[in-house]
């Protein structure tokens, strides 16, 4: 019997933290009392550090070969994730915890685009993936509606979280072509440096503060590194070892409700009544341009790429 068609306990378990993992990513964010680019920042200079010893010692031959092509796709993917980054997570600042991460979750509508715009009618997404799309757009417009009546603010929280889902699909187009010959943590440990890098250009030209919070800052600060950064990822490439991509990719999903529910309980963000329909739909149409993806593709590209990007969350 295949291994993929019966999970075991641990992979269960793996994917219970993974979710668990990506969907503390925004109201920990939203809870950190420093600037979002300051998070950003940390965020990925600690997980690069975290990721240096591996990359100097076991991955040192790899590290090498960075000078070639794939090394310069890492780069780029780098510059795409802190475009995500400084987009995404101002937006949940700036918005509700609920309706940014229900945007940032429509990467994969764009990766399907960039498919279509790179590739050609070859490949285009298929018809059920263009009725997910239509979905999606059309809850993104119901979600997003409710917030042009709320302020200005939450239309621009809208407008990032949008940016930074593009954002996300490209980092991850890039990350696609990087992985091709490189491992995971030769890629991902030169992709959070050069994001962290960009990063700190950015907040030092911007006069952004980089130190001096509270204690509880640094904590979800190092939460997050731990968490959403480290574990969630981990665990959801540990699991595409037994599940399929789109197993994994519709799973992140949760991400969602999960942020949704912690905000609720942590934060007391109560999800507008009104923008909930226009999530769920939003929601519904990525799972099925997933699925539509999968069913022509076999699982790739669109779904492997959602799974790799296990944070835009990208999460």
């Amino acid at each position: 019997m295949n291994a993929r068609s019966t999970p075991g306990l641990l992979t269960v378990a793996a994917l219970t933290v993974a979710v668990l993992a990506v969907s503390s990513s925004a109201p920990l964010i939203a809870f950190a009392a420093a600037p979002a680019l300051a998070i950003a920042f940390w965020r990925n200079s600690l997980a690069f550090a975290a990721l240096t010893p591996i990359s100097a010692g076991p991955r040192r031959a790899e590290v090498r070969t960075l000078l070639s092509k794939d090394g310069m796709y890492c780069v780029l993917a780098g510059l795409a994730l802190a475009l995500h980054f400084s987009t995404w997570m101002p937006s949940v600042q700036l918005g509700s915890v609920a309706t940014a991460t229900a945007l940032v979750a429509t990467q994969p509508v764009w990766q399907g685009l960039i498919a279509v715009a790179v590739g050609g009618r070859s490949a285009a997404p298929s018809r059920t993936a263009w009725i997910g799309i239509v979905l999606a757009v059309a809850g993104v417009g119901w979600a997003t509606g409710v917030d042009v009546g709320v302020s200005a603010q939450a239309v621009l929280a809208d407008v990032l979280a949008l940016i930074g889902a593009m954002a996300a699909a490209v980092y991850t187009a890039f990350g696609e072509r990087a992985r091709a010959r490189l491992s995971t943590t030769t890629y991902t440990w030169t992709c959070y440096g050069t994001c962290a890098a960009v990063l700190l250009a950015v907040c030092l030209i911007g006069g952004v503060r980089l130190a001096g919070y509270d204690g509880r800052t640094w904590a979800a600060i190092l939460a997050l590194v731990v968490g959403a950064q480290l574990l969630g990822h981990s665990m959801f490439n540990y699991a595409l070892q037994h599940v399929s991509a789109t197993t994994v990719s519709v799973l992140i999903l949760l991400e969602v409700p999960g942020a949704a529910l912690l905000a609720w309980l942590w934060l007391g963000q109560v999800p507008r009544a009104e923008s909930l329909p226009g999530l769920a739909v939003l929601v519904a149409g990525v799972a099925v341009v997933i699925l539509g993806g999968a069913r022509k593709w076999n699982g790739r590209p669109a779904t492997a790429s959602l799974a790799e990007a296990a944070d835009p969350e990208q999460a």
